[in-house]
C-alpha cells in the first residue's frame, strides 16, 4: 500500500481538560499517513486517482482550530475520520500532540490507526 504524508501541520485550536486550557486556543501538531494506491494516479498523472493532500490538510486544520475536544484522542478520532470519508484512503495513521504541555518535554501526544474495515 502506498503512502501520502502530511508532515508537521501546525493548528491553534482549544484542547484540554484545565480551564485555562479551555480560555486560550494552543498550538496542536498534527501528522497525517494516508494510506492508498497511487499507481494509477502516477500511470495517468491524474489527481483524481490519487488523495488531495491539500484538502485533507485543510479540512483537518479547520477541524483542530474549531472542535474544542478536551482530548487528543478524541481529536485525533475525528481526524482519522474526516480521512477515511475521502474515497481512496484506505487507511491513515494520525498523530495529534501538544507542543510544550509537559514540562521538560518538547511534546505530548497520541498516534492512532484506523481503517476502513
Amino acid at each position: 500500500m502506498d503512502k501520502i504524508f502530511i508532515k508537521d501541520l501546525v493548528a491553534r485550536g482549544i484542547i484540554g481538560i484545565n480551564d485555562w486550557e479551555r480560555e486560550n486556543p494552543q498550538e496542536i501538531l498534527i501528522n497525517i499517513t494516508l494510506f492508498c494506491d497511487t499507481r494509477k494516479a502516477g500511470e495517468q498523472d491524474a489527481i483524481e486517482h490519487s488523495v488531495n493532500y491539500r484538502t485533507i490538510a485543510k479540512k483537518a486544520q479547520a477541524h483542530a482550530e474549531t472542535a474544542a475536544r478536551l482530548t487528543v484522542e478524541a481529536l485525533a478520532e475525528d481526524i482519522a475520520r474526516l480521512c477515511l470519508d475521502e474515497p481512496n484512503v484506505q487507511k491513515v495513521m494520525v498523530r495529534v500532540e501538544k507542543p510544550g504541555a509537559v514540562r521538560f518535554a518538547r511534546s505530548v501526544g497520541v498516534e492512532i490507526e484506523r481503517s476502513r474495515t
